[in-house]
Formats: structure tokens, sequence, C-alpha cells
């Protein structure tokens, strides 16, 4: 199970990674303005506000990766405090900003979540 539980936490990461590429770096392209719903002009106004939150999503992304790697037990806590804050992030963004984020963002994280949790329970 701690196998799966890393797995999952890395898929996690890796969105986060890919989060930080489209919010910090494409931000402005037709194709991540088309995703998060902005038009040119917004998405230009936006682009350093959008880069910061990339910013945020890479250290979460870091914080998940340090999870993995780390031994037992600061890997374990680590896991288990970086998925949750991508949980609470994930509300927080689906009650403020889209409801898409809670599926695309706090769903994978809870399931990695409970998986280490259950892991960790072994």
């Amino acid at each position: 199970m701690r196998v799966v539980a890393e797995v999952l936490v890395g898929l996690v990461a890796l969105l986060h990674i890919y989060i930080l590429v489209m919010e910090m770096f494409l931000w402005t392209t037709p194709r991540v303005r088309a995703a998060f719903g902005s038009t040119a002009e917004f998405a230009e106004q936006t682009k350093v506000l959008a880069a910061n939150q990339g910013l945020y999503n890479g250290f979460l992304a870091t914080g998940l990766i340090w999870g993995v790697i780390a031994s037992d037990p600061v890997g374990f806590a680590a896991m288990i405090f970086f998925t949750a804050c991508v949980v609470i992030a994930g509300i927080y963004g689906a009650a403020t900003a889209s409801r898409r984020i809670l599926f695309v963002q706090a769903l994978p994280g809870a399931i990695a979540l409970v998986a280490v949790l259950v892991a960790g329970s072994n």
C-alpha cells in the first residue's frame, strides 16, 4: 500500500508542477486562457498574480516530492502535511474561484491523503 500511496502523491506533485508551468509561463497563451476561462486582456493584467500562484503550486509539488523521497518519519509526515495543504487549497479554490477545482485539485489530493493514511496505519 505504501507504493500506491507514494505513486498517488507523486501524481499530485506532477499535477502541481503542470499548474506551475501554466500559471508562471503559459498564462497568456490561448490554450491556458481557455482552460482558466479568461480573456487575453485579463490574462495580461493578471500574469504577475498568476505567476505568484504558480510559485505556490511549485512549493506544494516540492513538499510532496520531499515526502515521497524522505525516509520516515519525515517522509510520512511531509506527505500528510502537503496532501492536506493541497486539499485545503482545492476546497478554498472551489469555494472562491471555480467548482472545477474541487475535482481537479482537492479530490486527487484527498485520494492521495487517504492512501498515505491507510499505508501509514499498516
